[in-house]
Protein backbone atom coordinates (compact mmCIF):
# COMPACT_ATOMS: atom_id res chain seq x y z
CA UNK A 1 0.00 0.00 0.00
CA UNK A 2 1.35 3.50 -0.65
CA UNK A 3 1.83 6.30 2.08
CA UNK A 4 -0.83 7.77 1.62
CA UNK A 5 -3.39 5.01 2.08
CA UNK A 6 -1.55 3.42 5.32
CA UNK A 7 -4.22 1.29 7.30
CA UNK A 8 -5.05 2.26 10.62
CA UNK A 9 -4.94 -1.21 11.99
CA UNK A 10 -3.89 -4.65 10.32
CA UNK A 11 -5.92 -7.41 11.44
CA UNK A 12 -6.36 -11.43 10.23
CA UNK A 13 -10.07 -10.83 9.74
CA UNK A 14 -12.18 -7.75 9.83
CA UNK A 15 -16.03 -9.26 10.46
CA UNK A 16 -18.69 -7.00 9.25
CA UNK A 17 -21.92 -7.29 10.99
CA UNK A 18 -22.93 -7.58 14.48
CA UNK A 19 -25.73 -10.25 14.28
CA UNK A 20 -25.86 -13.39 15.63
CA UNK A 21 -23.41 -15.06 12.60
CA UNK A 22 -21.15 -11.66 13.20
CA UNK A 23 -20.27 -12.00 16.93
CA UNK A 24 -20.33 -16.33 16.51
CA UNK A 25 -17.52 -16.09 13.88
CA UNK A 26 -15.56 -13.16 15.48
CA UNK A 27 -15.90 -14.96 19.05
CA UNK A 28 -14.70 -18.14 17.45
CA UNK A 29 -11.98 -16.43 15.56
CA UNK A 30 -10.85 -14.64 18.84
CA UNK A 31 -9.81 -18.53 20.35
CA UNK A 32 -8.23 -19.57 17.74
CA UNK A 33 -5.79 -16.00 18.37
CA UNK A 34 -7.10 -14.46 15.08
CA UNK A 35 -6.98 -10.92 15.74
CA UNK A 36 -10.55 -8.98 14.35
CA UNK A 37 -12.07 -6.24 14.17
CA UNK A 38 -16.15 -6.05 14.15
CA UNK A 39 -17.91 -3.93 12.45
CA UNK A 40 -21.53 -3.02 13.66
CA UNK A 41 -24.01 -0.14 12.39
CA UNK A 42 -26.30 -0.92 15.16
CA UNK A 43 -29.09 -1.21 13.34
CA UNK A 44 -30.34 -5.09 12.97
CA UNK A 45 -33.16 -6.32 11.02
CA UNK A 46 -35.07 -7.80 13.87
CA UNK A 47 -35.07 -4.53 16.01
CA UNK A 48 -38.77 -4.06 15.68
CA UNK A 49 -38.98 -7.58 17.51
CA UNK A 50 -39.45 -7.27 21.42
CA UNK A 51 -38.17 -11.10 22.05
CA UNK A 52 -36.21 -14.01 20.01
CA UNK A 53 -37.32 -17.15 20.43
CA UNK A 54 -35.03 -20.57 19.42
CA UNK A 55 -31.75 -20.12 20.76
CA UNK A 56 -30.89 -22.54 23.12
CA UNK A 57 -30.66 -21.25 26.95
CA UNK A 58 -31.89 -17.89 25.64
CA UNK A 59 -35.46 -18.52 24.23
CA UNK A 60 -37.84 -15.20 24.59
CA UNK A 61 -34.58 -12.97 25.30
CA UNK A 62 -34.70 -9.39 23.62
CA UNK A 63 -32.86 -9.37 20.72
CA UNK A 64 -30.82 -5.96 21.84
CA UNK A 65 -29.86 -8.05 25.14
CA UNK A 66 -28.62 -11.09 23.23
CA UNK A 67 -26.50 -8.93 21.05
CA UNK A 68 -25.46 -6.89 24.36
CA UNK A 69 -24.47 -10.50 25.90
CA UNK A 70 -21.95 -11.18 22.89
CA UNK A 71 -20.17 -8.40 22.79
CA UNK A 72 -19.62 -8.22 26.33
CA UNK A 73 -17.98 -11.83 25.87
CA UNK A 74 -15.95 -10.40 23.01
CA UNK A 75 -14.55 -7.54 25.00
CA UNK A 76 -12.51 -10.29 27.24
CA UNK A 77 -10.63 -11.37 24.33
CA UNK A 78 -7.82 -8.23 23.79
CA UNK A 79 -7.39 -8.84 19.91
CA UNK A 80 -10.77 -8.41 18.93
CA UNK A 81 -11.72 -4.56 18.33
CA UNK A 82 -15.14 -3.75 18.25
CA UNK A 83 -16.19 -0.76 16.14
CA UNK A 84 -19.95 0.24 17.49
CA UNK A 85 -21.96 2.42 15.31
CA UNK A 86 -20.21 2.20 12.43
CA UNK A 87 -20.26 1.89 8.88
CA UNK A 88 -17.93 -0.27 6.09
CA UNK A 89 -18.38 2.48 3.12
CA UNK A 90 -15.75 0.38 0.80
CA UNK A 91 -13.73 -2.80 0.58
CA UNK A 92 -10.91 -3.59 -1.67
CA UNK A 93 -9.05 -6.53 -2.41
CA UNK A 94 -5.32 -5.80 -3.99
CA UNK A 95 -3.55 -9.40 -5.21
CA UNK A 96 -0.74 -9.02 -3.33
CA UNK A 97 0.78 -8.40 0.27
CA UNK A 98 -0.09 -10.07 3.15
CA UNK A 99 -3.04 -8.13 3.86
CA UNK A 100 -4.80 -7.69 0.40
CA UNK A 101 -8.19 -6.24 1.90
CA UNK A 102 -8.32 -2.84 2.79
CA UNK A 103 -11.38 -2.25 4.58
CA UNK A 104 -13.21 1.93 5.20
CA UNK A 105 -15.29 2.22 8.16
CA UNK A 106 -16.84 5.48 9.10
CA UNK A 107 -18.41 5.61 12.76
CA UNK A 108 -20.89 7.63 15.01
CA UNK A 109 -18.58 7.43 17.35
CA UNK A 110 -15.89 9.52 18.18
CA UNK A 111 -13.18 8.72 16.11
CA UNK A 112 -14.46 9.54 12.35
CA UNK A 113 -13.41 7.24 9.88
CA UNK A 114 -10.67 4.32 9.73
CA UNK A 115 -8.74 2.24 7.26
CA UNK A 116 -8.14 -1.36 8.15
CA UNK A 117 -6.22 -3.61 6.40
CA UNK A 118 -7.56 -7.40 6.90
CA UNK A 119 -5.91 -11.11 5.69
CA UNK A 120 -9.74 -12.05 5.38
CA UNK A 121 -13.12 -10.28 5.33
CA UNK A 122 -16.34 -12.14 6.98
CA UNK A 123 -19.82 -10.60 5.60
CA UNK A 124 -22.80 -11.43 8.18
CA UNK A 125 -24.50 -7.96 7.37
CA UNK A 126 -27.86 -9.81 7.05
CA UNK A 127 -30.47 -8.69 4.93
CA UNK A 128 -32.11 -5.36 4.03
CA UNK A 129 -36.03 -5.95 4.52
CA UNK A 130 -38.78 -4.45 2.32
CA UNK A 131 -42.59 -5.45 3.32
CA UNK A 132 -45.61 -5.25 1.18
CA UNK A 133 -46.95 -1.58 0.79
CA UNK A 134 -50.03 -2.41 3.65
CA UNK A 135 -51.42 0.89 5.70
CA UNK A 136 -50.39 -0.01 9.55
CA UNK A 137 -48.50 -3.08 9.04
CA UNK A 138 -45.52 -1.25 10.86
CA UNK A 139 -47.09 -0.25 13.59
CA UNK A 140 -47.80 -4.26 14.49
CA UNK A 141 -44.71 -5.90 12.53
CA UNK A 142 -42.82 -7.40 15.89
CA UNK A 143 -45.81 -7.55 18.22
CA UNK A 144 -48.67 -9.58 16.59
CA UNK A 145 -47.16 -9.82 13.01
CA UNK A 146 -43.90 -11.45 12.29
CA UNK A 147 -41.84 -12.78 9.03
CA UNK A 148 -40.84 -15.91 10.70
CA UNK A 149 -42.68 -18.25 11.56
CA UNK A 150 -40.43 -20.99 13.09
CA UNK A 151 -39.56 -17.83 15.31
CA UNK A 152 -43.15 -17.19 16.40
CA UNK A 153 -45.50 -19.30 15.85
CA UNK A 154 -45.58 -20.84 18.84
CA UNK A 155 -47.00 -17.41 20.39
CA UNK A 156 -49.47 -17.71 18.14
CA UNK A 157 -50.86 -21.26 17.71
CA UNK A 158 -54.34 -22.00 17.72
CA UNK A 159 -55.43 -18.68 16.67
CA UNK A 160 -57.24 -16.92 13.75
CA UNK A 161 -53.71 -15.77 11.67
CA UNK A 162 -53.23 -13.89 8.41
CA UNK A 163 -50.45 -14.20 6.05
CA UNK A 164 -49.84 -11.68 3.93
CA UNK A 165 -47.26 -11.93 1.39
CA UNK A 166 -46.99 -10.58 -2.81
CA UNK A 167 -44.56 -13.67 -3.51
CA UNK A 168 -44.95 -16.92 -5.48
CA UNK A 169 -44.07 -19.13 -2.43
CA UNK A 170 -47.44 -18.24 -0.64
CA UNK A 171 -48.92 -21.30 -1.22
CA UNK A 172 -45.30 -22.89 0.49
CA UNK A 173 -45.72 -21.07 3.57
CA UNK A 174 -49.25 -21.13 3.89
CA UNK A 175 -49.19 -25.04 4.04
CA UNK A 176 -46.06 -24.65 6.94
CA UNK A 177 -48.20 -22.11 9.11
CA UNK A 178 -51.07 -24.20 9.10
CA UNK A 179 -49.40 -26.22 11.72
CA UNK A 180 -49.80 -23.72 13.99
CA UNK A 181 -53.48 -22.51 13.66
CA UNK A 182 -56.22 -24.40 11.86
CA UNK A 183 -58.05 -20.60 11.25
CA UNK A 184 -55.92 -19.27 8.40
CA UNK A 185 -56.25 -16.36 5.63
CA UNK A 186 -54.24 -16.19 3.05
CA UNK A 187 -54.02 -12.06 1.39
CA UNK A 188 -52.32 -11.67 -1.78
CA UNK A 189 -52.99 -8.12 -1.90
CA UNK A 190 -53.96 -8.00 -4.97
CA UNK A 191 -50.44 -8.64 -6.18
CA UNK A 192 -48.88 -12.50 -5.80
CA UNK A 193 -50.15 -14.48 -8.48
CA UNK A 194 -51.80 -17.50 -6.67
CA UNK A 195 -53.07 -20.61 -9.22
CA UNK A 196 -56.19 -22.11 -9.52
CA UNK A 197 -54.88 -25.38 -8.08
CA UNK A 198 -53.24 -23.68 -5.90
CA UNK A 199 -56.08 -21.85 -4.21
CA UNK A 200 -57.73 -25.46 -4.41
CA UNK A 201 -55.09 -27.07 -2.38
CA UNK A 202 -55.36 -24.80 0.34
CA UNK A 203 -59.04 -24.44 0.32
CA UNK A 204 -58.66 -28.59 0.77
CA UNK A 205 -56.94 -27.68 4.29
CA UNK A 206 -59.21 -25.11 4.85
CA UNK A 207 -57.11 -22.32 4.35
CA UNK A 208 -59.13 -18.94 2.63
CA UNK A 209 -57.41 -17.32 -0.17
CA UNK A 210 -58.24 -13.71 -0.38
CA UNK A 211 -56.98 -12.02 -3.47
CA UNK A 212 -57.80 -8.35 -2.95
CA UNK A 213 -55.99 -5.10 -2.32
CA UNK A 214 -55.78 -4.39 1.27
CA UNK A 215 -56.41 -1.12 2.98
CA UNK A 216 -54.83 -1.56 6.47
CA UNK A 217 -54.56 -3.22 9.41
CA UNK A 218 -56.37 -2.60 12.09
CA UNK A 219 -55.87 -3.12 16.12
CA UNK A 220 -54.46 -1.27 19.39
CA UNK A 221 -51.15 -1.00 20.69
CA UNK A 222 -49.06 -3.54 18.64
CA UNK A 223 -52.14 -6.09 18.53
CA UNK A 224 -53.50 -6.64 15.52
CA UNK A 225 -57.67 -7.35 15.47
CA UNK A 226 -58.48 -7.10 11.67
CA UNK A 227 -57.73 -7.29 7.84
CA UNK A 228 -59.34 -4.47 6.24
CA UNK A 229 -59.86 -4.86 2.42
CA UNK A 230 -59.56 -1.54 0.16
CA UNK A 231 -63.73 -2.42 -0.59
CA UNK A 232 -64.15 -2.15 3.00
CA UNK A 233 -64.72 -5.72 4.57
CA UNK A 234 -62.79 -6.85 7.30
CA UNK A 235 -61.30 -10.23 8.33
CA UNK A 236 -60.69 -10.83 11.96
CA UNK A 237 -57.68 -11.92 13.08
CA UNK A 238 -55.48 -12.26 16.39
CA UNK A 239 -51.74 -11.96 14.91
CA UNK A 240 -50.47 -12.94 11.12
CA UNK A 241 -47.06 -13.45 9.59
CA UNK A 242 -45.58 -11.41 6.49
CA UNK A 243 -43.78 -12.49 3.49
CA UNK A 244 -41.18 -9.82 3.11
CA UNK A 245 -38.56 -9.29 0.11
CA UNK A 246 -34.98 -9.39 1.21
CA UNK A 247 -31.71 -8.11 -0.75
CA UNK A 248 -27.95 -8.30 0.41
CA UNK A 249 -26.97 -5.29 1.62
CA UNK A 250 -23.23 -4.72 -0.17
CA UNK A 251 -22.79 -2.23 -2.01
CA UNK A 252 -19.56 -1.29 -0.72
CA UNK A 253 -17.84 -4.40 -1.97
CA UNK A 254 -17.58 -3.04 -5.79
CA UNK A 255 -15.78 -5.37 -7.48
CA UNK A 256 -14.49 -7.59 -4.38
CA UNK A 257 -18.29 -8.31 -4.51
CA UNK A 258 -18.93 -12.38 -4.88
CA UNK A 259 -21.45 -14.22 -6.83
CA UNK A 260 -24.92 -13.76 -5.73
CA UNK A 261 -27.80 -16.40 -6.64
CA UNK A 262 -31.25 -15.86 -8.34
CA UNK A 263 -32.91 -15.17 -5.38
CA UNK A 264 -30.10 -12.31 -4.54
CA UNK A 265 -28.28 -14.14 -1.55
CA UNK A 266 -24.43 -14.58 -1.50
CA UNK A 267 -23.27 -18.08 -3.08
CA UNK A 268 -20.69 -19.16 -0.74
CA UNK A 269 -19.55 -23.13 0.23
CA UNK A 270 -20.19 -24.97 3.44
CA UNK A 271 -17.57 -23.00 5.26
CA UNK A 272 -18.62 -19.56 4.13
CA UNK A 273 -15.88 -19.16 1.18
CA UNK A 274 -17.02 -17.22 -1.53
CA UNK A 275 -15.21 -16.96 -5.16
CA UNK A 276 -13.10 -14.12 -4.12
CA UNK A 277 -10.14 -15.41 -1.94
CA UNK A 278 -10.23 -14.76 1.35
CA UNK A 279 -13.87 -13.22 0.69
CA UNK A 280 -16.39 -15.57 3.27
CA UNK A 281 -20.03 -14.96 4.29
CA UNK A 282 -22.44 -16.31 7.10
CA UNK A 283 -25.81 -16.01 7.97
CA UNK A 284 -29.06 -14.68 7.00
CA UNK A 285 -27.28 -13.41 3.54
CA UNK A 286 -26.19 -16.67 2.61
CA UNK A 287 -28.24 -19.04 0.64
CA UNK A 288 -31.01 -20.80 1.54
CA UNK A 289 -31.78 -16.88 3.28
CA UNK A 290 -33.29 -15.88 6.63
CA UNK A 291 -32.98 -18.51 9.48
CA UNK A 292 -33.21 -18.61 12.99
CA UNK A 293 -30.73 -16.96 15.13
CA UNK A 294 -29.46 -19.95 16.15
CA UNK A 295 -28.94 -20.98 12.93
CA UNK A 296 -26.94 -18.17 12.24
CA UNK A 297 -25.08 -18.16 14.72
CA UNK A 298 -23.84 -22.07 13.56
CA UNK A 299 -22.91 -20.70 10.72
CA UNK A 300 -20.75 -18.19 11.82
CA UNK A 301 -18.87 -20.15 13.97
CA UNK A 302 -18.32 -22.53 10.87
CA UNK A 303 -17.03 -19.89 8.79
CA UNK A 304 -14.95 -18.93 11.08
CA UNK A 305 -13.51 -22.08 11.60
CA UNK A 306 -12.92 -22.27 7.21
CA UNK A 307 -10.82 -18.65 8.21
CA UNK A 308 -8.52 -20.24 10.31
CA UNK A 309 -8.08 -23.40 8.03
CA UNK A 310 -7.12 -21.14 5.05
CA UNK A 311 -5.00 -19.07 6.98
CA UNK A 312 -3.14 -22.18 8.67
CA UNK A 313 -2.93 -22.95 5.19
CA UNK A 314 -1.57 -19.66 3.43
CA UNK A 315 1.24 -19.96 6.44
CA UNK A 316 2.18 -23.16 5.83
CA UNK A 317 4.38 -23.02 2.11
CA UNK A 318 5.99 -19.89 4.38
CA UNK A 319 6.94 -22.81 7.22
CA UNK A 320 8.00 -25.03 4.38
CA UNK A 321 10.52 -22.81 2.91
CA UNK A 322 12.18 -21.65 5.89
CA UNK A 323 12.42 -25.14 7.57
CA UNK A 324 13.77 -26.12 3.70
CA UNK A 325 16.36 -22.88 4.40
CA UNK A 326 17.55 -23.91 7.57
CA UNK A 327 18.08 -27.62 6.18
CA UNK A 328 18.99 -27.04 2.95
CA UNK A 329 21.53 -23.91 3.83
Amino acid sequence: MSSETQPDDLVDCVVIGGGPAGLSAALNLARAVATVALIDTGRPRNAATLRSHGFLSRDGIPPHELRKLGVAELREYPHVRIHERATVTRVARETHGSHPFSVDVASRAPGGTSRLAARTVLLATGLRETLPEVGGLRSFYGMSVFSCVACDGWELRDRPLALIGETADLRARALHLSRWTDTLTVFTNGVASLGAGEAAELAARGIAVVRAPIAELEGHRGQVAAVRMADGTSIAVEGGFVRPTWEAPLEFLGEAAPAIDDDGFVVADADGRTRIPGLYAAGDLVAPGPQQLIIAAGAGARAASGVVADLVAERAPVAAAAAGADVFG
